[in-house]
């Protein structure tokens, strides 16, 4: 599966994410924000407010989640939702690539139009 595919499944089919799921994408983008992915000298206190909102973990089962960094944790889990649920993906019916909603009517890639 391409990162792509990946990346839509996981923000457009949310509601299939199971709850440690939910938290190791919510602590990846706050490390993100914070910019720990890139200058791990941040101030403690930032980083406290942000433990204490929750929004970073200390879980281990969490961390272990993203031990092979967010690109590969997103591909398994767009994985296993669509191994697992009946979901859609909204394919252009001219060059078959992914439209970039599921309700797009538009290709991004060939401009096709469909109803």
């Amino acid at each position: 599966m391409d990162q792509d595919t990946a990346k839509y499944i996981v923000t457009y089919f949310s509601k299939c994410l199971t709850a440690d799921e939910r938290l190791a994408i919510r602590h990846s983008h706050s490390l993100i924000k914070l910019g720990l992915d890139t200058d791990p000298t941040i101030t403690p206190r930032a980083l406290n407010i942000y433990k204490k909102a929750d929004w970073l973990t200390e879980d281990e089962s969490i961390l272990n989640l993203l031990k092979d960094g967010y690109d590969s944790f997103e591909v398994r889990v767009a994985q296993r939702i669509l191994n697992q649920e009946k979901i859609f993906l909204n394919n252009c019916p001219n060059c078959g690539k992914l439209a970039r909603t599921p309700l797009a009517k538009q290709c991004r890639f060939c401009a096709h139009r469909w109803s």
